[in-house]
């Protein structure tokens, strides 16, 4: 990481953004009156965000495949509007 004084940035940006989109500085901070102000960082370096396994865990109960598979009867009947038959 380096830091360049806002005059430098503004002569001198096309080379710095070259810089950051070939990888050879991860990041630049441009600094006014010599404090942080704005960070130059490349498009391609996503912003992590975590994971989250198991959010819904215990919310359902379990379905075994035959029960899965029975509501595809239950679910035609709703699309097409269909009364469930009651046997």
């Amino acid at each position: 990481m380096s830091t360049v004084n806002m005059l430098e940035a503004k002569t001198s940006l096309s080379r710095l953004v070259e810089a950051v989109e070939s990888g050879l500085e991860s990041e630049i901070v441009i600094a006014r009156n010599g404090k942080p102000a704005a960070k130059l960082v490349p498009l391609g370096a996503p912003v992590a965000k975590p994971i989250r396994f198991g959010h819904a865990r215990e919310k359902y109960p379990p379905l075994d495949y035959e029960a899965f598979q029975a509501l595809d009867a239950d679910v035609e009947a709703m699309f097409f509007g269909e009364e469930k038959q009651k046997t």
